[in-house]
């Protein structure tokens, strides 16, 4: 069963009336020491199934869809559930096993056949591979058109289009949509929104205050933090969360969440703030040294003044993240060089580690064509882009590495 923002536990009810911060919310949310034998960091309740004292017991919960089957509830689950509603300002949120997972659950649950989907021309490479092979294998009509003018919409959707989706940030640009223009658009047409946040985090950009119905999360990146597991989540209304659950979750992709992710990514929410907040100075940091740099040919970071979307961000953003793109005078080549120099920057293609990566798309998308020839590049995203994921190291040591790497093209 999906988990309410309110969540609310003895403790919260202490303090009723008081509306903690951020940060606060991050650590305690939904979760009561005293309910746990004392516990101060939430149990791991390793179970598959739950035992019932009778058959008569057990045929109610089974009536009323109670709590059967850990594909369906998990009290460790259900803390992080409530606690990322919370900070996302959401009424409920589903999580699952991959940020995959959580788009997946999406589309399958919502879309049927011949239903028609927008989608912004720009995703990333898996969630494109999901729009251009996978629904359409179901009959689900996919129209990517560039949102960066909401008024597209217009000219796309139909009576069928029962969706909207889109990332901002987008990756791997780093462009910015905004949000509250889109879903103003959408909704004139009666056509819900789902935003992809993860570049983001709830910490920084929360789609919903701006009018989103949907709010989707790779838990792996920055939530968790650390690199170290998977995860996926979906947030929304009460009520689509549920349908998500009972018809997505449960019947449709079975991808849950195990319980002891669930314990980690809720001890990367605990620093999550000042994580995005380390990451944010960090890539403000080097964004201002790249773009002075003469051997960069562009760079895209959203709190750069440069940037083409800077005002929509400073609106919709309370800061920015580790997320940047540059482009190289030295080309594809170049950045294959750069990138080889590097020694602190890791070549890989996860985000929001507490590591600085590294990586170049087209370089990825040449190799993968030996065993895919239908790969391709996303719309917008050139053979010079590099993407960089700054970490929480220091600064001065990441432009360090930075600049002796350019010095050599």
């Amino acid at each position: 069963m999906p988990h309410t923002a309110s969540g609310a536990t003895e403790a919260d009810h202490r303090h009723a009336g008081r509306q903690f911060g951020f940060a606060t919310r991050a650590i305690h949310h939904a979760y009561d020491p005293a309910d746990h034998h004392g516990a101060v960091a939430p149990p791991v309740y390793f179970t598959s199934t739950y035992a019932f004292g009778s058959v008569a017991e057990n045929d109610e919960a089974a009536a009323r869809g109670g709590v059967l089957y850990a594909r369906e509830y998990n009290p460790t689950t259900a803390i992080l559930e409530a606690r990322l509603a919370n900070l996302e300002g959401a009424e409920a949120c589903l999580v699952v096993s991959t940020g995959m997972a959580a788009i997946g659950t999406l589309m399958l649950s919502l879309l049927s056949q011949g239903d028609e989907v927008v989608v912004h021309r720009t995703l990333y490479a898996n969630t494109v591979a999901l729009t251009e092979t996978g629904l359409p294998r179901f009959g689900i009509k996919v129209i990517p058109v560039d949102l960066a003018d909401p008024a597209n919409l217009d000219r796309v959707a139909t009576g069928r289009t029962k969706l909207v989706y889109f990332e901002t940030p987008v990756n791997p640009l780093s462009a910015v949509l905004d949000i509250a223009a889109i879903a103003n658009r959408a909704h004139a047409l009666g056509i819900p929104v789902a935003v992809d946040s993860t570049f983001a985090s709830p910490a920084l950009q929360r789609p919903i205050e701006h009018g989103a119905d949907l709010v989707v999360h790779s838990l792996t990146k920055y939530i968790s933090g650390h690199g170290d597991v998977l995860g996926g989540a979906v947030l929304g209304r009460a009520g689509t969360i549920a349908r998500l659950h009972d018809h997505g979750l449960r019947y449709l992709t079975g991808a849950t969440m195990s319980p002891m992710t669930a314990a980690l990514v809720l001890r990367g929410l605990k620093t999550l703030p000042l994580r995005m907040e380390r990451h944010g100075r960090n890539a403000l940091a080097i964004a201002t040294m790249l773009e002075a740099h003469p051997a960069v040919r562009w760079v895209s970071y959203p709190q750069l003044a440069s940037h083409r979307d800077h005002a929509i961000a400073v609106r919709q953003m309370s800061a920015g993240s580790g997320m940047l793109a540059l482009g190289l005078h030295a080309g594809f080549d170049g950045a294959r060089r750069f990138m080889d120099r590097l020694s602190l920057f890791g070549r890989a293609v996860s985000l929001g580690d507490a590591e600085s990566l590294i990586m170049h798309p087209a370089s990825l998308n040449r190799a993968r064509r030996a065993i895919r020839p239908e790969a391709h590049l996303a719309e917008g995203v050139g053979d010079d882009l590099i993407r960089l994921s700054v970490g929480l190291e220091d600064a001065g040591d990441l432009i360090e590495d930075l600049r002796q790497a350019l010095a050599s093209l």
